[in-house]
């Protein structure tokens, strides 16, 4: 089986980061509305250039959306958003932009089917708008899964879906901040998956109708997010900058024991505290009080130690390369 890696990024404004941690938008200095947008496309771009390999960009349709028009009433036409510039350059650099939904609402498996729904298409139809190539990939916000959700993605054309993130260790960390944060009164935006994800397949496969964390015939192709083969251990962005560079290299090691690696970032994961994340945020979010050169510089070691034991690529482009075989 040909070796496969890729490397997605899920571009989740500071305010979501903020809502996760029971922070209010209005915490957040002006600054931060832009900052992921503007900042880690054109960051990753260029890691990924060093490695002559594209990426994924996982974009929130309302982040691209452009902005009301001259309040006087005049006619004037209205500035494409930051976010929709930049991911204009990533397409035209040969990276593939991915449906992150329209409003990234953690609680979106939780919401009516028609609401749902619309969420799944609203995203899908801003990308189109914004950067003139419809996404044929989605990744749920906070990878929760359900069945109702993926015949949602299915519908709106969608030919593969990389939420699926059987990580325990994770799980279990999720959790327990959760639960601590309700015991001291503060309510997170995040909601926590079922307990069934822990046993989805890690590799890829076409998920069951009923059950998305279970093999089936949808016509679709999960490609799960990578974990260490025995302990489960997340292999992400927020490992990646985090961890000693010994510890990581071991952890990479096994991970890479697998023939297909899906490598996913957040926005976060290339930027620190002075890009616009304000202190409230870089307290409780502490991966930003980590300096940004040195994350980029751990990532630039990182996609090349991918670049030589892989053929990296697209999210898109290995679901095709697996659809066949599932």
């Amino acid at each position: 089986m040909e070796r496969i890696a890729c490397v997605s990024i899920d571009l989740d404004a500071l305010r979501h980061y903020a809502a996760i941690h029971g922070l209010t938008a209005s915490s957040l200095p002006p600054e931060a509305e832009e900052a992921v947008a503007t900042k880690a496309p054109p960051r990753l771009g260029e890691l990924l250039r060093a490695v002559g390999a594209p990426g994924t960009f996982f974009a929130v349709g309302d982040d691209l959306l452009p902005g009301p028009g001259d309040p006087a009433g005049r006619e004037a036409p209205v500035p494409p958003r930051p976010g929709a510039r930049a991911l204009r350059e990533a397409t035209q650099a040969g990276h593939e932009i991915g449906n992150h939904t329209l409003h990234h609402r953690y609680d979106l498996v939780r919401l009516p089917a028609k609401r749902l729904a619309a969420e799944v298409e609203g995203g899908a139809r801003a990308i189109a708008e914004a950067v003139g190539v419809r996404p044929t990939g989605f990744r749920a916000p906070g990878y929760t899964l359900t069945a109702p959700l993926l015949r949602a993605v299915v519908e709106a054309g969608h030919s593969y879906d990389s939420s699926s993130f059987p990580a325990a260790p994770y799980y279990l960390a999720k959790a327990g901040v959760m639960g601590a944060m309700r015991l001291s009164g503060r309510r997170s935006g995040a909601i926590l998956d079922r307990p069934r994800v822990l046993a989805a397949p890690p590799l890829p496969y076409r998920p069951s109708v009923d059950e998305p964390y279970a093999r089936g015939e949808l016509p679709l192709v999960e490609l799960p997010i990578a974990t260490e083969p025995v302990t489960r251990l997340p292999f992400i962005g927020t490992t990646a900058v985090s961890l000693p560079i010994p510890a990581l290299r071991a952890l990479y090691l096994a991970v890479r024991r697998r023939p297909f690696l899906n490598l996913e970032l957040h926005g976060v994961d290339l930027l620190d505290q002075s890009d616009g994340a304000g202190e409230p945020l870089a307290r409780r979010q502490r991966d930003l009080r980590l300096p940004a050169a040195a994350k980029l510089e751990r990532l630039r070691a990182l996609l090349g130690w991918l670049a030589d034991d892989y053929r990296l690529t697209t999210l898109a482009d290995a679901a095709r390369a697996f659809a066949g075989r599932l």
